[in-house]
């Protein structure tokens, strides 16, 4: 499996032109690597000298790079979609439409990118995957899309199971399924069966991020005033969707490292005149995560679970239990935390904030 390291930061910091010093870095190394970049647009072509692809290219020993075209992605899904319908349906419905009728929406780009990162690491043809993403608040958001839509599944799965209509159709399910189905199936396994395949998926995704050793981000900055509070604020909102933040690589001059206490800081000197070695040579190694705040523990004995809420106030942080899971909603995102059986259903006791943790007791 390869490790993904993305950047986080403000537009304009340098974190395309540092995440491709990043994958050379590293391919000079020996690491088998793979830069894949969202930037639809010429740009990143043209700082690499190579005009990028839909499909992965070797550009470099042990370097290989691929441009994320949506266009592309969109198409290649949807034909399996398609595969998937026909292994159950007897008569599938959408094998008349086409994946290149298919306009995208809002979002897409972003899902459609990590489902070719999922490919890629599947693959296991490479030892990193360097994603050089939009760094913002809407990547972040389809970076949490596994610990959201698993919290979907559970909840409404267990609202339908004890509605009214759910009890109402499970007699009819079985002799339904069999007239439409490649298989018979009953009212179990029809509420059974595809929420388990799909859990596994959207765990596997949760497990990777919840292991720094598979992603794992580095704040981009530079000295100016906007660039720092965006860092700090996407460092807090990172740990919303359980993404590891382990540095910060500062761009274009020194930088204060008090605020992002406790992470390492790295000042770069400046890309200049298309010579990448003096950028390469003062990068960390990226790949050694070190201490790194976790951005969720949990403590069964104690009775307590730390959120990691760094740049954050209290007054910025709203917690709630309205149902059997714990809310918490911090910088324009809200966060169901998955319980352990233990805790889980148990009423909240006490919160508080301290040195950006939130400490939740049970």
């Amino acid at each position: 499996m390869s490790q993904i390291i993305t950047f986080l930061g403000k537009g304009g910091t340098g974190r395309t032109t540092i995440a491709i010093a990043a994958a050379k870095q590293l391919a000079q190394q020996g690491t088998r690597v793979l830069f894949a970049s969202s930037d639809r647009t010429p740009a990143t072509s043209l700082l690499l000298g190579v005009p990028l692809t839909a499909e992965p290219q070797a550009i470099g020993a042990n370097l290989t790079a691929v441009q994320l075209q949506a266009t592309t992605l969109i198409d290649k899904s949807w034909e399996e979609v398609k595969q998937l319908e026909a292994k159950y349906l007897r008569s599938p419905t959408l094998r008349n439409v086409y994946g290149q009728e298919l306009a995208l929406l809002p979002g897409m780009d972003a899902a459609l990118d990590f489902y070719a990162l999922r490919e890629y690491d599947a693959a296991k043809i490479y030892d990193v995957i360097i994603y050089d993403g939009t760094g913002d608040l809407a990547m972040l958001r389809a970076v949490g899309v596994p610990e959201n839509a698993s919290w979907y599944l559970r909840r409404f799965r267990q609202v339908f199971l004890d509605s009214d209509l759910g009890r109402s159709i499970s007699p009819f399910v079985a002799p339904v399924t069999a007239a439409i189905l490649n298989t018979s199936w009953s009212f179990d396994d029809l509420t059974d069966q595809p929420t388990r395949e799909a859990n596994n998926l959207l765990q596997a995704g949760k497990d990777a991020l919840a292991d720094p050793n598979r992603i794992v981000a580095y704040l981009v900055t530079t000295p100016d005033p906007l660039a720092l509070a965006t860092a700090k604020f996407l460092w807090g909102s990172a740990q919303q969707v359980d993404l590891t933040v382990a540095g910060v690589l500062g761009n274009r001059g020194a930088i204060d490292s008090t605020p992002f206490s406790p992470l390492p800081l790295t000042v770069l000197p400046e890309y200049r005149d298309n010579d990448w070695q003096p950028l390469i040579d003062a990068l960390p190694n990226l790949r050694a995560v070190g201490d790194a705040p976790r951005p969720i523990s949990v403590d069964v004995a104690a009775r307590q679970v730390k959120v990691f809420l760094p740049g954050f106030d209290k007054k910025q942080v709203k917690l709630t239990q309205n149902g059997p899971d714990v809310t918490i909603e911090v910088g324009d995102q809200r966060r169901n935390i998955d319980l352990p059986p233990q805790l889980r259903g148990q009423t909240v006791k006490g919160a508080k904030f301290q040195e950006g943790y939130l400490i939740i007791s049970f």
